[in-house]
């Protein structure tokens, strides 16, 4: 399945304008191998340099990058855990994601309204994490009732253990704290994982600015108090410009670079966003490379060569032999495959090699 984020906010923060930014880079449907697109689900390739170069090298007869899914939440407003609003809908989205991207308005514009009549971005940011704690109260409550009484009248020790997981939790929920927040041991995370908390999802703060506030974040005081916010939990922040993002996403990549350097930007703000996704969520990519296709393939970071080999393919991790690998900064120098084996770069690594970020991939497998 793809990796997948929630895009939420407040009415009128920007969000359905980063959304539209998104939906206009959308990757054509015969490059996403996966199921049908709904209409609130925009799915954007992954810019990856790397396999620009291999392209290069190689002259693929296709080109594969890796995509992540963004999935537009409706609008959020206070009373949304209770049902106000929107708010079912959006829980029952947002429950299916792995990442929250949190719309933060960091501009003043009169012709704009907001919802709360005023900007600032704290009381914003508090209202939907408040929401959020609020619904997870109610998950972990109803939880509770069931399993507390199993607890006490069969005295199972799993239900036991359960039972005071349930119960540290709602304490802290209580406090209008996120579930994160709670250490839980490895036995108690299988069930918190169940649970499918949404204060347990990690977190980006998207502070969108006007153009003229993108050209110097730091400057800015909204954005100054995002900043400040995520850092105390923690979390990864991404300065951007919804109405600039818009505008980049009808554009070829010659035209968007050349806009970008105009601005004096490197790079744009999606493109920041999803390596930001990337990394909250500890993810690496590997590739594989030859005249048939270049491809890249996310992996979680840890995972073992023949976990990754069964990304492509169950068979290839059941049949796993081993994996032929060098580094992309190796191809990169050397140019050609016969250069990297000349060179002695060219590697041989067995079932218990853990795979790398950039990470050049053949693997030999047997069934």
């Amino acid at each position: 399945m793809p990796l997948t984020a929630g895009i939420v906010g407040l009415p009128n923060v920007g969000k359905s304008t980063l959304f539209n930014a998104i939906t206009n880079s959308q990757v054509e449907a015969a490059n996403y191998p996966f199921a049908t697109i709904a209409p609130n689900v925009g799915v954007v390739e992954v810019p990856d340099h790397r396999i620009d170069r291999l392209v290069e090298l190689f002259h693929p007869k296709k080109t594969i990058y890796t995509t992540f899914e963004f999935t537009d939440i409706a609008g959020l407003v206070k009373g949304a855990s209770k049902g106000e609003g929107l708010g079912n809908q959006f829980l029952s989205n947002i429950r299916l994601t792995d990442a929250i991207c949190h719309v933060v308005r960091c501009f003043d514009d009169n012709n704009i309204t907001h919802v709360e009549n005023s900007i600032d971005p704290l009381r914003d940011i508090e209202i939907i994490n408040l929401e959020l704690v609020m619904a997870d109260l109610q998950t972990v409550e109803n939880r509770l009732s069931k399993i507390e009484r199993k607890a006490m009248t069969t005295k199972d020790k799993d239900a036991r253990q359960e039972t005071e997981l349930l119960k540290r939790l709602k304490a802290v929920l209580e406090e209008g704290k996120a579930a994160r927040t709670v250490e839980v041991s490895d036995e108690e995370a299988v069930y918190l994982k169940n649970y499918n908390l949404l204060t347990t999802k990690p977190v980006i703060y998207v502070a969108n600015m006007d153009e003229e506030g993108i050209m110097d974040p730091a400057s800015n005081a909204y954005f100054q108090a995002v900043q400040q916010y995520a850092e105390s939990e923690n979390a990864q922040v991404v300065p951007l410009c919804a109405k600039i993002e818009e505008d980049l996403s009808g554009m070829t990549t010659e035209e968007k670079d050349e806009f970008l350097n105009d601005l004096g930007l490197p790079h744009s703000g999606l493109d920041a966003l999803i390596q930001k996704a990337y990394a909250v969520l500890n993810l690496q990519t590997f590739l594989t490379a030859g005249e048939d296709e270049c491809r890249a393939w996310t992996f979680t970071k840890g995972m073992s060569a023949p976990e990754c080999a069964g990304i492509i393919h169950t068979d290839f991790q059941r049949g796993f032999i081993r994996a032929e690998v060098y580094s992309f900064e190796d191809i990169d120098a050397l140019e050609s495959e016969n250069a990297i084996k000349e060179a002695g770069k060219l590697r041989s690594e067995g079932k218990d090699y853990i795979m790398q970020d950039g990470d050049v991939v053949h693997f030999r497998f047997n069934v």
